[in-house]
């Protein structure tokens, strides 16, 4: 998921770019899911319009991730068996993450229970990925960023109306720019 760069004989990333987009989609995202929350909205959006921005701004941030990972791959010496493993980590999370609110809503009977897990569920999934990323890269930086992601999007559930959604545009959008500013600092220290 992130730009490598080769020093010594270990790979050391640079998450710079993926920080940058994936913080503006949870904050431009969230922020719109947040906005036009409930019967008396901040600001009246169609109903599809903050699922496309959500939706638009992680997939322009995947092809800006990616593209980043295929030009570290070709001059990085990256571990091909844990980058594929991290990969497929991804698909797997979030298939599992499917399975799970699917089974939830058609148990209990309310389909409202998928606005409630999916941006919180993302959100913890996406911070367990982080997490493995930063044991697997020896990255506390993208670490630290995991286990804020987790911790906060399941503490979201507690946030009733357009508050979660705040939460995850502010914090998780917020927790994106800043470990974005901090990265320069860690590449440095690395390069060391």
């Amino acid at each position: 998921m992130s730009h490598l760069i080769a020093a010594s004989a270990r790979t050391i990333l640079d998450n710079r770019s993926s920080y940058l987009s994936f913080g503006a989609a949870w904050f431009v995202g969230h922020g719109a899911f947040a906005l036009a929350h409930g019967d008396d909205p901040l600001v009246d959006l169609p109903g599809p319009v903050p699922m496309l921005l959500l939706g638009g701004g992680l997939l322009a941030a995947l092809a800006i991730t990616g593209a980043a990972a295929g030009r570290a791959r070709r001059t990085a010496t990256a571990d091909p068996l844990v980058s594929g493993l991290l990969a497929a980590s991804w698909v797997i999370g979030f298939g599992a993450l499917f399975v799970v609110i699917t089974a939830l809503s058609s148990v209990i009977g309310d389909p409202a229970i998928q606005t409630l897990l999916w941006p919180t569920g993302s959100g913890v999934v996406v911070g367990l990925l982080h997490l493995a990323g930063g044991v697997a890269y020896r990255d506390v930086l993208q670490y630290s960023l995991g286990a804020w992601l987790a911790l906060m999007s399941g503490a979201a559930l507690f946030f009733h109306g357009a508050n979660l959604y705040w939460l995850l545009a502010l914090a998780g959008g917020g927790s994106y720019l800043l470990a974005a500013i901090l990265e320069p600092r860690r590449l440095a220290a690395a390069h060391a």
